[in-house]
C-alpha cells in the first residue's frame, strides 16, 4: 500500500527544492522575456543559468533521495484554494525521480547545443517555461495542480513548433494542440467527478492524489468510467493507437530542440499518468481495461515499426519509432508485475535519452545537408567517420543491444509481461526484430556506400556537437552497464504500487452510495 506523503514525506527539508524546481525555470522564462532584444548575449547567459541552476537541482535530489523508500519524499504541501480543497502538493517517488532529472538535464543541453537561427530570446523564453510545466507536471500530487501543469505544457510546445518548424509546421502545431485538449477535456471532467464523488467518503471536498487513492471507494462502474476520463488524456499524450497521427508531423516538423524534448519527456507525461494516476487511484477499473490497453500496446508496437520501415525521411522514421517504444512501455505498465513495471519506469528514461540522441544528430544531418531524405544520403561515414560511430551507438541504443540502455528497459517489460499478459508480450517482442530491421537499414543506406558529390564534403562533427552527444552517449553506456542505481530507487514505489492495486482492485465496493444507485440494478 502506498503509504501517505504525510508518512512518507522524508527530507521535508525547509528548503523546498521541488517547489523551486519549478518556480527556478519560471523566473528564468520571464527574465528572458524582459530583457532587450540588442543584448542577446545576456538573454543566452540567462537561460542557461536558469537552466543548469534547475539541472544541478534535480541531480541533488537524485543524490539526496533516500533509495529503499517507497513512499513520496521531499513533500511540500500548502493550501492554494482552501474552499475547493485544491493544494500545492508536491512529492517525489522512484517513479517520478528519474523523470524529474532527465527534465533537468535535457534542458540545458538543449539550450546549449541547439540554436533556433531566429528570435533566440523567444524560443528561449518559451523552452524555460515548457521546463516548469513539465517539472510540475511529474512531481504535483494534487489532480488539480496536475491539470494545471499538464496543460501549460501545451502552449510553449505548440509556439515552438509553430514558430521554429519547418514548412508544414502550422498545421502540426495545431494538429498537436488539437488532440491534446481533446484528450484534456475529458480528463478535466474526471478530475471534477472523481473529487466531488470521493467527497462521500473523505467528508470533505478535496483534490489530493494520495487523500482520495486512499480514503475513497467508487464502485466498479463509475471507476471504470473516471478511469476512462483520464485514460483517453493519456493516450493522446503517450500517443498511444490509434490516437497516435499527430506524433509524426509534430515531430517531423518541430525544431531539432522542440523534438529532442518532445520524445525526451514530453510523451512520458502520458505513460507516467497512466502509472501515477490510472492505476494508482482506479486499480480495478485499470485491471478490468487491462486487456484493451495490452491490445492496443501490442498494436502500436507492430504498426509503428512496420510505418517506421516504410518512411523515406529519417526524422519521421525516428518518430514512427517512438510510438513502436512507447507502446512497450504501456505493455510493462498494464501487465502489472513488478518487473514489467519497473522496466516501463526505466524504459521512459532510457527512450528519453536515446531517441532524444537520435532526433538531435538527425537535426546535424539537416544542417549540413538541408534534407533528410534517406535517398539523398549516402556515404557518410567515409567523410564523417566519428559523426558516424556516435550514431551507431545511439542507434543500437534505441534497437536494445546489450550493454547499453534500452536493453536493459526492454527486457524487463518483457519477462514482466510475459508472466501475466503471454500471448501480448510474444507478440509484441517481434517489434524488437523489426526495430533492428528499420534502423540498421536506414543506417546502411545512409552512412555506407560511396559518397556522391553532395554528400562528399559532409562536415565531421564539431567539438561543441561532439561534447553534447558525448552526454547522452555517457547516459546510454553508464545506465546499460550498471542499471542498479535507477533499480534500487524504482522498486520500492513500484512494489507499493502494485500491493495497492492488489489490495484494491479485489476489494472495491460493488455498491456504493455516492453512485446513487447499485451496480446490476
Amino acid at each position: 500500500m502506498l503509504v501517505s506523503a504525510a508518512e512518507a514525506g522524508l527530507h521535508s527539508a525547509s528548503f523546498p527544492v521541488l517547489t523551486a524546481l519549478i518556480v527556478v525555470p519560471v523566473i528564468g522564462s520571464l527574465l528572458v522575456a524582459l530583457l532587450s532584444d540588442r543584448r542577446p548575449e545576456w538573454v543566452k547567459l540567462t537561460a542557461v543559468v536558469m537552466s543548469v541552476v534547475t539541472a544541478g537541482m534535480s541531480i541533488w535530489l537524485l543524490s539526496a533521495f533516500s533509495a529503499h523508500e517507497g513512499g513520496f519524499q521531499f513533500v511540500s504541501r500548502h493550501d492554494w484554494i482552501g474552499a475547493w480543497g485544491i493544494s500545492w502538493h508536491l512529492g517525489v517517488d522512484g517513479i517520478s525521480l528519474f523523470l524529474v532529472v532527465l527534465t533537468g538535464i535535457l534542458f540545458p543541453l538543449v539550450i546549449l547545443g541547439v540554436d533556433p537561427h531566429h528570435d533566440e530570446k523567444r524560443y528561449l523564453a518559451w523552452l524555460l517555461l515548457l521546463e516548469a510545466g513539465v517539472m510540475g507536471s511529474f512531481l504535483s500530487l494534487d489532480l488539480f495542480l496536475f491539470f494545471i501543469f499538464f496543460e501549460i505544457v501545451l502552449v510553449p510546445m505548440y509556439f515552438l513548433i509553430g514558430g521554429w518548424g519547418y514548412d508544414k509546421r502550422v498545421y502540426a502545431a495545431t494538429k498537436f494542440f488539437l488532440y491534446t485538449m481533446f484528450g484534456s477535456a475529458f480528463m478535466l471532467v474526471g478530475i471534477i467527478a472523481t473529487a466531488a464523488l470521493a467527497r462521500r467518503d473523505i467528508g470533505y471536498l478535496t483534490f489530493d492524489l494520495v487523500t482520495i487513492a486512499e480514503r475513497s471507494s467508487f464502485a466498479a462502474s463509475t471507476g471504470r468510467w473516471l478511469f476512462l476520463s483520464f485514460a483517453i488524456a493519456f493516450a493522446v499524450k503517450v500517443p498511444l493507437f490509434p490516437l497516435h497521427t499527430w506524433l509524426p508531423d509534430a515531430h517531423t516538423q518541430a525544431p531539432t530542440g522542440g523534438s529532442v524534448i518532445l520524445a525526451g519527456v514530453l510523451l512520458k507525461l502520458g505513460t507516467y499518468g497512466f502509472l501515477r494516476f490510472g492505476l494508482y487511484l482506479f486499480p480495478e477499473a485499470a485491471v478490468w481495461a487491462k486487456p484493451l490497453f495490452l491490445t492496443l500496446a501490442t498494436i502500436g508496437v507492430i504498426w509503428g515499426a512496420i510505418a517506421a520501415t516504410m518512411q523515406t525521411d529519417l526524422k519521421r522514421l525516428v518518430a514512427y519509432s517512438s510510438v513502436a517504444h512507447l507502446g512497450f512501455i504501456v505493455l510493462g505498465t498494464f501487465a502489472i508485475t513488478s518487473q514489467s513495471l519497473t522496466g516501463s519506469v526505466m524504459q521512459m528514461v532510457n527512450h528519453g535519452v536515446s531517441t532524444g540522441a537520435l532526433f538531435l544528430m538527425v537535426g546535424m544531418i539537416y544542417e549540413r545537408r538541408h534534407t533528410r531524405e534517406i535517398a539523398e544520403l549516402r556515404g557518410i561515414q567515409k567523410v564523417a567517420p566519428i559523426f558516424a560511430a556516435a550514431f551507431m551507438v545511439v542507434m543500437l541504443s534505441s534497437i536494445g543491444v546489450p550493454g547499453l540502455n534500452g536493453f536493459v528497459g526492454e527486457f524487463l517489460v518483457l519477462i514482466g509481461s510475459f508472466e501475466t499478459a503471454r500471448w501480448w508480450t510474444v507478440v509484441a517482442a517481434t517489434g524488437v526484430i523489426l526495430a533492428a530491421l528499420y534502423l540498421l537499414w536506414a543506417y546502411q543506406r545512409v552512412f555506407h556506400g560511396e559518397p556522391d558529390e553532395a554528400n562528399s564534403a559532409f562536415p565531421e562533427i564539431t567539438l561543441r556537437e561532439g561534447a553534447l552527444v558525448l552526454c547522452f552517449i555517457g547516459l546510454i553506456g553508464f545506465t546499460g552497464i550498471y542499471p542498479k542505481p535507477m533499480l534500487e530507487r524504482i522498486e520500492p514505489s513500484v512494489d507499493r504500487l502494485i500491493e495497492h492495486v492488489e489490495k484494491h482492485s479485489d476489494h472495491r465496493a460493488p455498491e456504493h452510495a455516492s453512485d446513487h444507485g447499485k451496480e446490476g440494478e
